[in-house]
């Protein structure tokens, strides 16, 4: 039997044991205490601090994988002008050409009309002369209007009027128009004799272009003229006409509001030696309607393809440099 004093393996382990809890024990006191203090001490001065949030950091996550990603690849930018393009300029060289067109559309359909105008009075000119009948209805002058008619009677020279000044080859003159006097009452008309020099204004200078035998006049049927607006008033009282007012000069004569153009066509010696004593020169017997509207035609289309092209370069009219900016095709926030 073993004696008290002796350790056996059982004691020791127990003693080892405690010795080493008690070692703990003593190491947990003595570093648990300065957190506290510490603890207290953080608590308190952070008492005095400015509270602030804590926002939860979102996770990066690459642009490849987001679905609605675009690459610039698939969807590359576009070089625009930036600030103000076009302004009001722009909306009237739109204009001028559907203008132009419009225009040339409408002078091919007076061309139509002009020429069929201008075949109806050929085919009158064509036929045989009629006889002026003693009245005429002015009424239905339009529908005659380039007839050639025959009429007989005596010139009223005492009646006689010069309108101008006209020009003929680069001289000046005047257009005599003298009533013809027929058989019967009221059956005066009124005849432009032709195309005069102006140095034989007065009749005394051309005693041979006073027929006082009835004679025989062969002319076209004109409906009465139509004054512009840039020409005078007549002046009976001076006896100064500036354009053949059918109406007031039929008044003025007692003759019938009907005008007739002799018409004559003599050689150039025939017409030198008429020129020469004063003697009227007559018109040919042709159509001088003026025809230009096929000129016309070409110029107003011609401005409306020319504008046409403009208007398309000045769309389309790449920027400059400096204006140059880069302008996304989608929204790329």
């Amino acid at each position: 039997m073993k004696s008290s004093g002796w350790l056996t393996p059982q004691s020791l382990a127990r003693q080892v044991e405690k010795a080493l809890e008690a070692q703990v024990r003593s190491h947990n006191f003595s570093t648990r205490a300065p957190t506290s203090r510490c603890s207290r001490t953080t608590t308190t001065s952070s008492s005095f601090r400015r509270p602030f949030t804590h926002t939860t950091r979102r996770a990066n996550r690459p642009p490849a994988e987001d679905p609605s990603f675009t690459s610039v690849l698939d969807n590359p930018p576009e070089l625009v002008r930036t600030g103000r393009r076009h302004g009001p300029g722009l909306i009237i060289l739109a204009i001028i050409p559907v203008t132009a067109f419009l225009l040339g559309t409408w002078q091919v359909q007076r061309l139509g009309w002009k020429t069929e105008l201008i075949a109806k009075f050929e085919d009158r000119i064509v036929r045989e002369p009629l006889p002026l009948p003693p009245r005429v209805d002015p009424d239905a002058i339009h529908d005659f209007d380039y007839r050639r008619v025959r009429a007989r009677g005596h010139y009223r020279h005492d009646r006689e009027m010069l309108v101008g000044p006209r020009i003929r080859d680069g001289e000046q003159g005047y257009m005599v128009v003298t009533p013809l006097e027929r058989e019967g009452e009221g059956t005066t008309v009124l005849v432009n004799r032709g195309w005069i020099s102006k140095k034989f204004r007065d009749q005394r200078s051309r005693p041979e272009s006073l027929p006082t035998s009835e004679v025989e006049v062969e002319g076209l049927l004109r409906e009465p003229w139509k004054k512009n607006m840039f020409t005078p008033e007549n002046r009976p009282d001076k006896n100064e006409f500036y354009f053949p007012d059918v109406k007031q000069m039929a008044a003025l004569t007692d003759s019938q509001p009907v005008w007739i153009e002799q018409t004559m066509e003599p050689d150039l010696l025939q017409t030198i030696d008429m020129e020469s004593k004063g003697i009227p020169i007559g018109r040919p017997a042709e159509v001088n309607l003026r025809n230009n509207h096929a000129q016309y035609i070409f110029t107003w289309y011609g401005l409306a393809v020319a504008t046409s092209i403009m208007f398309y370069m000045v769309v389309k009219k790449p920027p400059t440099d400096i204006s140059r900016r880069v302008r996304m095709n989608k929204d790329w926030s």
